[in-house]
């Protein structure tokens, strides 16, 4: 499974709103600076965002872009199924219509098996938890 560019991208962006939630909205601009990413395709995902409640936009001079929730209460499942859909490794896995061997099938267990893993990680993690990983980078250690 590879995550889509709209995928990484839009994560990327919300978690620049999680750290500066409690000072003023930003601006597609500087967002898109900070992160590399094209303005246009911003513009999109940030639709995206707003319409299923994640982010909110502010007009007028020192608009921008701000979280429409607090980041402890949006989980990264959310983000994800937002921007990717639903955890998906194979067709048979949402629909056992699809193969004829699916009841039977070990490999479709497995497969049900890491979506079931990929979907409790992803609904383990906050914003505020990967804000806080960005803000509290892992230790280098040294020997």
């Amino acid at each position: 499974m590879k995550l889509s560019t709209r995928t990484r991208y839009g994560i990327r962006a919300i978690i620049e709103l999680a750290q500066h939630e409690a000072k003023r909205p930003l601006q597609l601009k500087l967002i898109a600076e900070r992160q590399g990413i094209s303005v246009k395709y911003l513009e999109q995902l940030m639709s995206l965002l707003r319409s299923s409640g994640f982010v909110r936009s502010v007009r007028g001079s020192k608009g921008g872009y701000i979280l429409a929730r607090a980041p402890e209460h949006i989980t990264l499942d959310e983000v994800f199924r937002c921007l990717e859909g639903p955890v998906t490794t194979a067709e048979c896995t949402e629909n056992q219509d699809y193969c004829e061997r699916a009841p039977d099938c070990a490999a479709r267990e497995v497969w049900l098996q890491v979506e079931e893993a990929i979907q409790r990680v992803l609904s383990s993690i906050s914003l505020a938890d990967l804000v806080q990983r960005v803000e509290t980078p892992a230790s280098d250690y040294q020997i």
